[in-house]
C-alpha cells in the first residue's frame, strides 16, 4: 500500500480498535473466569467443601480428595497440604503440586482479636498433642497453626474446637481472614476505644457468609483502639485505628489497601472518622468494593492494594460513600505517634481495673501443645481465665492480681517464656519455613531460634529495640520489608561455590506513623552459616555510628553501604 500524508511509510501500523479485556471486575461486567482459581470458585463455593470432608474424605482418606478441593477449597476451612519431608528448596518452584504435597495438613485456628479463654487454650493444646504431633505455632496474625493433621481427624478436631467457641472457618482462602484486634482491648489503662464489639459484629455478619466467600484474594482486617498501634494496621486491606475526634470523641480512623508479599504497599488513610457502631457497616462497604471491583484476571494483581493504588484514596472513599454506604463519612484526624517504641505489650502492665496483664515471648512463636495447656493452668491459677495472642507471635495473661504477678512470672520463666526478654527474642519473628511450607526455599524457625541464642551470647549488652524478621520465600508472611533487619530466604553460592541456604537482606523497614520499607543494598546477601556474624557486625556498627536517640531504621537509611555490609 502506498504511503499517504496521514500515514508515512515508516509509521507503526495502528492496532485495530477492540474491547479491552479488563481486570475481571464483576462490577463492570467481567464475570467470565479468567484463571483456574476463579473457575473452581465459580464451580462450587469453598464453604461447601466441609460437607465432603466430613462425609467422604475423612472416611475414604487422602487419596479420595478432589484436586480442586485439596489445593483450593479446603483452604476455606483453614487446611493447606504441608510440604513433603526431604524436598530441598531448589525444587520448590520446579516440582508439580502433587510432588510437593504431603498427605498431612497444616490447620489454622482463627482467633479473632486474639481472644481466648483458658478453656479454649487448653482444648487447643490438647488437640495439638493428640492430633498434631505437639505442633502449635503462634502466628503474626494472632492465630494458632497445627501441622501433621490427618484428613481422617479433621471432623473430630472441628467438633472439639466448636464446642468451646473456636473455628477454622475462612482461616485461609479468598475470604475475610481473621480480624486482628488489640490484645489488651477493654483492659488497657490508656486505651482510646475498645473495638471488641465491632469485631464480634463483623464475625456474626460476614464470616462464613456466602455473599462474601468468593473474593478476588485474601482480605485482611485490623481493628484496634490502642495508642500503641498494636495490630500492624499499615499492612492490612482494611484497618480501623483508634483516634479521638475533636467534636465527636473516640472512634476510628479508616485505612485501606495495605499488604506486603512481592509487591508491598502501605495502607492509605481515607481521612474518615468512623464511630464504633458504624464500623461493621463500613467494613461491609470496603469488602464489598473488593468483591465487586477487585481484579480477578491475574492472581498477582488480585489484592485490594492494587485497586487502591489505581483509584487513589479520594475515588475509593467516594465509591464507598456513594455506592455502598449511601451517605457521607465524617472527616477525622490521623492517629498520633505512639509514645512507646515496642508495640507488643510484653512485660507487666497495670490494667484500668487495678489488676495487671503480663505479656511474654516464646522463641519466634514456636510453642507446643503441652506448653499451651501449662499456660492455661498458670492463667487459671493467677488470673480470671483470659489470655490473648498478639500480632507479634507473643501471648498475654490478663486480670492478674498484684500479689499474683511474681508467681505468674516465675511460672512462665520456668517454661522458657520470657516476660522481660532480650531485644533479640522480643524482636525476632519467623514464618513457617521449609519445614512445612510448600512455598518456602529455606529454614526459618530453627534458624531464628538459634540466631536469638547466639546474639544473646555474643552481645548481651545490646539494649536497643530491634526487629529481625526471617522469611522462607519472597511472600513476606513474616513482614521482612518492614523490619529493621529483614531476611528473605533464597539459595545462593557460598565461598566454595556450593549452593547453600541464604538470605537477601532488607535494612531499615518500620511500621508506625513513620512506616516505610527496608533498604536493599546492592548485592547484600548472607548465607545461613554467616548470619550470626553478619547481624553482630551490623548491630555493632549501628552502636558505633548512631546519634543520640536514633533508631536502627533511621540509622540504616543514612548509613553507608560499607557500614551495612
Amino acid at each position: 500500500m502506498a504511503a499517504t500524508p496521514e500515514q508515512p511509510a515508516t509509521a507503526t501500523p495502528r492496532r485495530k480498535a477492540g474491547r479491552h479485556r479488563g481486570e475481571g471486575q464483576w462490577a463492570v461486567g467481567h464475570h467470565t473466569p479468567l484463571n483456574g482459581n476463579e473457575q473452581f470458585k465459580k464451580d462450587d463455593d469453598g464453604l461447601n467443601v466441609r460437607t465432603r470432608i466430613e462425609t467422604i474424605y475423612s472416611k475414604r482418606g487422602f487419596d479420595s480428595i478432589d484436586p480442586n478441593d485439596l489445593r483450593g477449597r479446603m483452604r476455606w476451612w483453614g487446611l493447606y497440604t504441608q510440604r513433603k519431608p526431604g524436598i530441598d528448596g531448589g525444587k520448590t518452584a520446579v516440582l508439580e503440586p502433587e510432588e510437593l504435597d504431603d498427605e498431612y495438613f497444616m490447620l489454622r485456628v482463627r482467633i479473632d482479636g486474639g481472644r481466648l479463654t483458658t478453656r479454649q487454650l487448653r482444648v487447643v493444646g490438647e488437640i495439638s498433642q493428640e492430633f498434631a504431633r505437639g505442633t502449635a505455632d503462634l502466628t503474626d496474625r494472632q492465630n494458632v497453626q497445627y501441622h501433621w493433621i490427618r484428613i481422617e481427624d479433621v471432623p473430630e478436631i472441628w467438633r472439639r474446637l466448636e464446642e468451646v467457641g473456636l473455628s477454622t472457618t475462612e482461616a485461609c482462602g479468598d475470604t475475610p481472614r481473621v480480624i486482628l484486634g488489640s490484645p489488651v482491648a477493654g483492659v488497657a489503662e490508656n486505651e482510646i476505644i475498645d473495638g471488641t464489639p465491632a469485631i464480634d459484629e463483623i464475625q456474626r455478619r460476614f464470616i462464613g457468609n456466602p455473599d462474601f466467600s468468593n473474593l478476588p484474594r485474601k482480605f485482611k482486617t485490623a481493628i484496634s483502639g490502642s495508642p500503641h498501634l498494636d495490630v500492624a494496621h499499615e499492612i492490612n486491606d482494611v484497618a480501623f485505628v483508634g483516634v479521638n475526634h475533636p467534636e465527636h470523641g473516640p472512634g476510628f480512623d479508616l485505612w485501606v489497601g495495605g499488604g506486603l508479599s512481592t509487591n508491598p504497599k502501605l495502607g492509605v488513610r481515607l481521612g474518615a472518622w468512623v464511630p464504633l457502631d458504624e464500623v461493621p457497616d463500613v467494613y461491609g462497604g470496603v469488602i464489598g468494593i473488593f468483591r465487586d471491583y477487585g481484579y480477578r484476571r491475574l492472581r498477582t494483581r488480585a489484592r485490594l492494594k492494587f485497586l487502591v493504588a489505581d483509584w487513589g484514596a479520594e475515588k475509593f472513599r467516594q465509591i464507598l460513600e456513594d455506592e455502598y454506604l449511601q451517605r457521607k463519612l465524617v472527616d477525622g484526624p490521623a492517629p498520633e505517634q505512639p509514645a512507646q517504641t515496642w508495640r507488643d505489650h510484653l512485660g507487666v502492665h497495670r490494667q484500668k481495673d487495678g489488676r495487671f496483664y503480663v505479656g511474654f515471648a516464646a522463641r519466634v512463636g514456636r510453642v507446643d501443645g503441652s506448653t499451651l495447656t501449662k499456660i492455661a493452668d498458670l492463667a487459671d491459677a493467677h488470673g480470671s481465665g483470659r489470655v490473648r495472642t498478639t500480632a507479634e507471635q507473643k501471648m498475654i495473661v490478663l486480670d492478674v492480681a498484684e500479689e499474683q504477678v511474681d508467681s505468674l512470672v516465675a511460672g512462665l520463666e520456668a517454661l522458657d517464656l520470657k516476660v522481660t526478654p532480650s531485644p533479640f527474642r522480643r524482636g525476632t519473628m519467623a514464618c513457617t519455613g521449609i519445614e512445612f511450607c510448600k512455598l518456602a526455599i529455606v529454614e526459618t524457625k530453627a534458624r531464628g531460634a538459634a540466631l536469638i541464642d547466639e546474639l544473646e551470647r555474643r552481645i548481651p549488652e545490646f539494649d536497643h529495640p530491634i526487629t529481625i524478621n526471617i522469611n522462607g520465600c519472597p511472600n513476606a508472611c513474616a513482614r521482612i520489608q518492614v523490619a529493621d533487619i529483614g531476611l528473605k530466604g533464597q539459595l545462593m553460592l557460598d565461598e566454595n561455590g556450593e549452593q547453600v541456604e541464604g538470605y537477601q537482606v532488607h535494612l531499615g523497614g518500620a511500621l508506625g506513623l513513620e512506616a516505610g520499607f527496608g533498604r536493599k543494598v546492592r548485592g547484600l546477601k548472607v548465607t545461613s552459616a554467616e548470619l550470626p556474624d553478619y547481624v553482630e557486625r551490623v548491630l555493632g556498627r549501628f552502636q558505633e555510628e548512631r546519634e543520640d536517640g536514633e533508631r536502627f531504621a533511621a540509622w540504616a537509611a543514612r548509613a553507608s553501604a560499607e557500614s551495612l555490609s
